[in-house]
């Protein structure tokens, strides 16, 4: 591995700690876990670590914002173990997984905007009919009635039996959360990931109140791929300093 990893300036665990905002005991777990490389040890068997420990924490913690503590975790032990390539596909792993939180939520947005009342709507010209049958609706979005009747049990709409004949009868909101339901279905997104929105618009009697949701959405969305970068430019670091502490 070339140079021993504890060679040079010499730190203590509180030194570590106390340039971290860290106690000594959480630096002593992140050692065992394999998040910094192996500690050296004094005669009498006192922990002693290196400017590179010290990078390796850093890395972590810039990491942990972006990534979460288990894949931060995860990657440092990789790149620890020396399976560099291990820990860059965990990254880009985290990275896929912002890109399709976007994704979502512009599908979300869109789905949403597409629910909002039409100019003619505004305008004062007549509603379309408040209430309809299975057929219609499912005439009116393009697929099959069965389809709408899976998405009864899935909970993504909710129609009521007309009492003389039995039929389905779908209201307004039937209408809308269908709608809703249909758009994202489209985007590719799974019944069980459609239901939880579509129980928060009901929750919110409609989707207008859902803006401040997304405006929040669209800042934690933000705030990761931010924390991101800082994380990539502290991994990055720690490597550079491993590739050359290693030469």
């Amino acid at each position: 591995m070339g140079r021993n990893l504890q060679s040079g300036v010499k730190l203590r665990p509180v030194d570590l700690a106390r340039r971290h905002g860290l106690s000594t005991q959480a630096v002593r777990n992140y050692e065992e876990a394999g998040i910094l490389p192996v500690a050296g040890r004094t005669p009498h068997g006192y922990r002693t670590y290196t400017p590179l420990h010290a990078r390796a924490l850093s890395a972590f913690l810039a990491l942990v914002p972006g990534h979460g503590h288990r894949t931060a975790a995860s990657v440092m032990r990789a790149v620890n173990e020396g399976e560099v390539d291990e820990a860059l596909r965990l990254v880009d792993e985290s990275h896929a997984q912002l890109l399709d939180d976007r994704r979502t939520l512009r599908a979300v947005e869109d789905a949403l905007r597409d629910l909002e009342p039409t100019a003619a709507d505004a305008s004062g010209a007549p509603d379309a009919p408040a209430a309809t049958f299975v057929g219609p609706l499912a005439r009116q979005l393009g697929i099959r009635p069965a389809t709408l009747r899976k998405w009864e049990r899935a909970g993504l709409v909710r129609p009521r039996r007309d009492a003389r004949t039995g039929y389905r009868v779908y209201d307004e909101a039937d209408v809308r959360d269908a709608r809703l339901a249909h758009q994202l279905r489209r985007g590719g997104y799974l019944l069980d990931q459609i239901a939880p929105l579509i129980t928060q618009v009901r929750a919110a009697g409609g989707p207008a109140p859902l803006e401040a949701a997304l405006r929040d959405w669209h800042g934690r969305v933000s705030a990761r791929g931010r924390a991101m970068l800082a994380g990539a430019a502290e991994l990055a670091a720690y490597l550079r300093e491993r590739d050359e502490h290693d030469a």
